[in-house]
């Protein structure tokens, strides 16, 4: 690959973040859309298509940006992985700026069905977009909400490390994106119920954003009325230092310096990574 200056680098790597996290989103947000107001498909079809939405989105992006799509996954390597903090906040605008988009093609899309079924586009379809404590429904409040992004943030991380560190038995070839989806597939279906496992704070304010513009008058507050937005912000970002810091502590710092080689470059630094 040519050598590039600094601007067209970063230029790269933003545009890298941005299209990865728009096609988590299509795929995430799209198949929401699908099983709320067109009646087809479940949980279970969620989940595995958010996931394939993460590994598509991984693909797409890894061998730029490291394919970050997820200002958690970004915060955490600035803690642990020497992730440029000058990079984080680009990072984070350029993952939240593709899901927004991604968000307003989705509700663009399916405009008719989303009217028909919730003609005043109020909570009953607001989770096509964002998350909500107990996914609107069950008794579960915002502190417990929270409780659940930051575990589930943390075993994201903790497993995106594990699966990606080069002194590990990660995936063999270029099939560490798969593992990544499965790794997501798994924590919807087993850590969905409290709050719709946003585990990312793009995922969830990207749509909210974009659903608000939109005719969502009450994205930012839960089905009790209190604001909720900053829920599945700050829970992510913290159980993501978390997990990636119990990787360290309790896996990272016993294996052996050398190691075998890393199956793609994520989600450390990117191909275009200067000093």
């Amino acid at each position: 690959m040519a050598e590039r200056d600094p601007v067209s680098r970063r230029l790269a790597e933003l545009a890298a973040e941005f299209a990865g996290t728009m096609i988590l989103i299509l795929f995430g947000c799209g198949v929401v859309a699908q099983v709320v107001a067109g009646g087809l498909g479940d949980h279970d079809s969620i989940a595995w298509a958010w996931g394939l939405g993460v590994t598509l989105g991984v693909y797409v992006a890894a061998r730029i940006s490291g394919a970050h799509i997820n200002p958690a996954v970004t915060v955490a390597l600035a803690v642990f992985k020497d992730f440029p903090w000058r990079k984080v906040a680009p990072y984070a605008l350029a993952q939240t700026l593709g899901a927004f988009v991604a968000a307003l093609i989705v509700r663009w899309n399916y405009s008719e069905v989303l009217a028909a079924v919730d003609p005043g586009h109020t909570i009953k379809t607001q989770g096509v977009f964002s998350t909500l404590p107990g996914n609107g429904t069950l008794p579960v409040g915002t502190w417990g909400a929270f409780r659940d992004q930051i575990i589930g943030t943390a075993i994201l991380l903790f497993l995106v490390l594990a699966v990606t560190d080069a002194r590990n038995d990660g995936p063999a070839a270029n099939l560490a994106p798969v593992v990544i989806g499965l790794i997501v597939v798994a924590i919807g279906m087993a850590w969905g119920t409290d709050a719709g496992y946003a585990i990312n704070p793009a995922r969830d304010f990207g749509p909210r954003l974009a659903s608000f513009l939109t005719g969502y008058g009450g994205a930012w507050r839960d089905q009790y009325g209190e604001l909720y937005f900053w829920v599945p912000i700050l829970g992510p970002l913290i159980g993501g230092v978390l997990g990636a810091g119990l990787y360290k502590a309790l896996i990272g710092r016993f294996l052996p310096a050398g190691g075998g080689q890393q199956p793609v470059d994520l989600p450390s630094r990117s191909k275009y990574e200067a000093a």
